[in-house]
């Protein structure tokens, strides 16, 4: 995983450029801004970046996607879904609360509109190896927890081990990083198992610093704290926020702290603007947008096209006061699909997982449900120079004749395209084609049900959570029933849900695999052989799969952007040809509407969804509140 993206929100989506490991130190500084040397010789750099020279130099005084005079204060109301039951984001299990991210400072942070770049926060400065062999952090002095007590190399020592202890996911991410140790009074460095990760330095640069003195302390019963464990305890962070009241399942309250250490740092100015900002639950979509329609919230991303295009025919948006924007997208577009899990015996034979592809219509389903508000994804790095095109060939074609035998005869012959459904014979061709699929995987129908030889029927479930997609789904379950499978569609709640994906209890259901421009050790988690069997693994669909193990280490060890790109474009086309999700649709733009009474800066980052946009450098403004009490009333 590279900068610019937290582990879970995968999501995350960057730049490009073409560089060489033998120069690439020189891509961590601008040319003519100056650059200190340790001891050793390494330089000490404010910022790296993995896809070319940062925009900022180290005497920078602020973002330019900032407003620096931003007036500070108001509050921010904005929606959850389902529910959370801990204050403890690194435990492998429980559903933590939403913005609880924001509570903590980690060394490095991402600049919103830099591709893979980030700048020193906790730490001044970071030095490497030419080999990437380790990374040493400087840590301002000036850092300090939200008790008052000082950030400490201790505290980044005790941060890797205990989150790596957490969770098996953490420990997945940061299986590289063999030890960190204090190397001086305000300086840390971490050991690297391998040479030629270029993205270490920054997977450990993002990763948040925890108190150990808290940690290892006890809690208001006099309990040992237990960082793998959930909790509701509020934690102690050193952010710009910290928690204030919580309501647990249904509400938290941040407030903004007027001392924070690192206010004034030019990575800093101008953000975090709001003095408190709460995330109030609902149940699910209609009564959340039901409470920002009457004003219970302030701030409402659109994720449902069909409520975009009819949902605002309200007086608020005819009278102004609810205003509705739309921002086209530069990241890249996450896969968002039917993920199949393949720990499910009647999921193993690739044809019968295409054959699912072939009989969902994308095309009828954008234009009579979505408004063809939807593009159809045909890659797990769509919009993006790392999408497989065309047939493999020079790099790529060489990485991939080193797994040839081991993955579908098509990567060579053929270009994986969604079908496409331009007319109605154009259906009635795939559905022809997918049933000839499931005879030839074994499947026949007895008793008006696909059967194996084994006696396997073709049952599958829907699990959602979401109830916006059951029109969907139910579309695509009648097409799927006249090819003879059962089709069942269930919608539970969050934390069932949840339970039940961790756990591996489910045939089908939505998944979404977020994706940088620089993709890196999160892939392991999303489709390396280790994480299938570990609970809560990203590593829903369960791959077990050597040649795509092998992939990805070749992507992770790439030693420049060529190699990189040629890796990634590899294993997105061996991901396709296994037919292991069927690819759904993504938005290529962000829909946002809120209430008229925030101010933002004339320029806006360009790399970051609207939601962290919002949060990060918007503000709220008195003149435009006041004037919107005044005509509510």
């Amino acid at each position: 995983m590279r900068a610019n993206k937290p582990l879970n929100a995968m999501h995350r989506a960057r730049g490009d450029s073409t560089f060489w490991a033998l120069a690439i130190s020189l891509l961590f500084c601008l040319a003519g801004h100056p650059a200190t040397a340790t001891q050793a010789g390494e330089i000490r750099h404010h910022a790296l970046s993995l896809v070319g020279t940062p925009k900022y130099g180290p005497d920078f005084k602020h973002f330019d996607w900032v407003d620096p005079s931003a007036p500070k204060g108001g509050s921010i109301r904005v929606r959850g879904i389902g529910t959370f039951d801990t204050l403890n984001r690194f435990a492998a299990k429980g559903m933590p609360a939403l913005g609880v991210e924001h509570i903590y400072d980690r060394l490095l942070t991402p600049s919103l509109d830099e591709p893979l770049t980030e700048y020193g926060l906790i730490a001044a400065w970071v030095s490497h190896p030419a080999d990437y062999s380790s990374a040493t952090f400087g840590l301002r002095p000036e850092a300090r927890f939200h008790d008052g007590k000082p950030i400490t190399p201790e505290d980044v020592v005790f941060t890797l081990d205990a989150i790596k202890k957490a969770s098996p996911r953490y420990a997945l991410y940061y299986q590289n990083v063999i030890k960190a140790e204090k190397a001086g009074p305000h300086e840390v460095t971490f050991t690297f198992d391998a040479k030629g990760n270029r993205e270490l330095p920054q997977i450990v640069g993002s990763m948040p610093v925890l108190p150990k003195h808290f940690w290892t302390g006890e809690d208001e019963h006099n309990q040992q704290r237990d960082l793998t464990r959930g909790t509701m305890e509020i934690p102690l962070g050193s952010g710009p926020y910290r928690i204030k009241t919580v309501d647990a399942g249904r509400t938290v309250v941040y407030e903004r702290v007027p001392d924070w250490w690192a206010k004034d740092l030019p990575v800093a100015r101008g953000q975090w603007n709001f003095a408190d900002v709460t995330f109030v639950y609902y149940r699910d979509r209609t009564p959340a947008f039901e409470g920002f329609k009457t004003g219970e919230t302030d701030f409402w991303p659109e994720s449902s096209a069909k409520g975009w295009a009819t949902g605002y025919e309200i007086d608020p948006v005819k009278a102004g006061h609810i205003k509705r924007h739309e921002i086209e997208t530069r990241d890249i577009a996450s896969m968002q699909g039917f993920a199949f899990n393949l720990r499910r015996k009647i999921f193993a034979d690739a044809r019968t997982r295409h054959a699912f592809n072939l009989a969902f219509n994308f095309e009828q389903a954008n234009k009579n449900m979505f408004f063809d508000q939807y593009t159809r994804v045909g890659s797990y790095f769509d919009n993006s120079e790392l999408a497989a095109k065309g047939l493999p060939e020079g790099r790529e074609l060489a990485i991939l004749e080193k797994v040839r035998s081991k993955v579908p005869a098509e990567v060579f012959t053929s270009e994986w395209k969604n079908p496409l459904n331009a007319a109605p014979d154009d259906f009635r061709r795939h559905m022809s084609t997918a049933a000839k699929l499931l005879a030839d995987a074994g499947w026949s129908v007895k008793n008006g049900v696909l059967t194996n030889a084994d006696g396997d029927k073709l049952t599958v479930e829907f699990l959602l959570v979401q109830p916006d997609f059951e029109r969907l789904v139910l579309t695509y379950k009648a097409d799927l029933e006249k090819l003879g499978m059962k089709v069942d569609v269930r919608t539970v709640d969050s934390a069932q849900y949840h339970r039940r994906v961790d756990g591996f209890d489910f045939d089908i259901v939505v998944g979404r695999f977020a994706q940088s421009l620089s993709p890196g050790n999160e892939q392991r988690d999303f489709w390396g052989s280790a994480a299938a069997d570990r609970e809560g693994t990203l590593n829903i669909v369960g791959i077990k799969n050597s040649a795509i193990d092998s992939l990805i280490e070749t992507l992770i060890f790439a030693p420049d952007r060529v190699e990189l790109v040629a890796a990634t474009r590899a294993l997105d086309r061996v991901l396709l040809w296994n037919h292991y999700v069927v690819p759904q649709f993504y938005a290529p733009r962000d829909r946002v509407a809120y209430w008229d009474k925030y101010g933002h800066p004339k320029k806006l980052p360009e790399r970051t969804n609207v939601m962290t946009s919002f949060m990060q450098v918007w503000w709220h403004d008195d003149a435009r509140a006041q004037k919107l009490a005044q005509t509510r009333r």
